[in-house]
């Protein structure tokens, strides 16, 4: 896995360390529909831009 500070995929780990908060609150979002994630292979992932987007964070 590419863990590059820039990657525009990230794991729910790295999301959740990326804007501050606690791993369950990234999976939440995920399945109540407010986090957007994508299909990478086997893995479920979330886009940088769209999840920094949803925390209102600037990129």
């Amino acid at each position: 896995m590419n863990r590059s500070p820039n990657s525009l995929a990230l794991t729910y780990k790295d999301a959740a360390d990326l804007v501050g908060v606690e791993y369950r609150t990234i999976k939440l979002g995920v399945e109540r529909g407010t986090i957007p994630t994508v299909q990478l292979g086997p893995r479920r992932m979330i886009p940088r831009a769209a999840l920094l987007r949803v925390f209102g964070v600037e990129p």
